[in-house]
């Protein structure tokens, strides 16, 4: 489980693992402690919750009660997409801090560049407002590390140009098949690191053929190659399992795809289908 411990370095020069424990849609309770806590005894150190998730209380006691130095485990929350605001972005920090009990988080997200209930919409002033926000929490350092999430090229442009921190990641959905590769190339031209989530395309991956022959060829799981694949794209991948034997399997990817195959891989679409 070596690559469990292989980081990134953020633009502010804190490390980050390259695979984190993604907690979405995993309850409140027993659900996402037990997950949370065997992930961090498997080896896991990076974990990755938000507000909205609603399963903050839970993850921070299974961080609390893992018996690791807090400073060894990589934390990110997120802000709900909805706060467009300055005032309401540091109340609902305060609310996920003590929420999880902890006293800093590694890296705070602004969820999403709108709410989702008007996802597109153009909310350019208020993500200015919640920047600001942001960057004060990052000053003070209870938030080692801010960014965004789902923020595209133009997005991220209005953040660089109004903001005086540059993001240090932009969580995007990415995996074989979507790349958003305008976006990632801009993050990575800015030095915004890319957060691959949803890796495995919320499991709609798995019955692809091609990337089975693919996974065949590596005796690994098609799982294995999608979070490999993000990997070897220089992005920090994301997988979420509630499963025991998954959550192992899902950092079992310590092996190379060659450049052939991750070529073919590169000129995939459509594998959500």
């Amino acid at each position: 489980m070596g690559i469990l411990t292989d980081t990134y370095t953020l633009n502010t020069g804190a490390t980050i693992p390259k695979i984190g424990f993604g907690t979405w849609q995993i309850p409140n309770g027993e659900e996402a402690y037990n997950a949370t806590a065997f992930a961090l005894q498997s080896g896991y150190r990076h974990i990755d919750t938000a507000r909205v998730y609603g399963n903050e209380e839970s993850v921070g006691k299974a961080i609390r009660d893992s018996g690791i130095a807090r400073a060894e485990i990589f934390l990110t929350t997120k802000l709900p997409a909805e706060v467009k605001n300055y005032e309401e972005a540091l109340e609902k920090f305060e609310t996920s801090i003590k929420t999880l009990g902890v006293d800093y988080v590694d890296l705070y997200l602004i969820h999403a560049p709108w709410p989702w209930s008007d996802r597109g919409g153009d909310y350019t002033e208020g993500n200015i407002q919640a920047w600001k926000a942001l960057e004060e929490i990052y000053k003070s350092g209870r938030a080692k590390a801010i960014g965004v999430s789902n923020f595209n090229s133009t997005q991220l442009q209005s953040i660089l140009d109004n903001g005086t921190v540059v993001p240090a990641a932009d969580q995007i959905r990415f995996f074989i098949g979507f790349t958003q590769d305008e976006t990632t190339q801009f993050s990575q031209d800015q030095g915004i690191l890319i957060e691959a989530y949803s890796p495995l395309a919320t499991g709609r991956i798995l019955n692809n053929p091609d990337v089975k022959k693919i996974a065949d060829k590596y005796d690994k799981t098609v799982a294995q190659v999608s979070i490999r694949y993000t990997l070897q794209r220089g992005t920090v991948s994301l997988p979420k399992s509630t499963h025991e034997e998954y959550i192992l399997q899902n950092a079992d990817v310590d092996f190379e795809i060659d450049a052939e195959d991750m070529a073919f891989l590169d000129g995939l679409t459509d594998t959500e289908e």
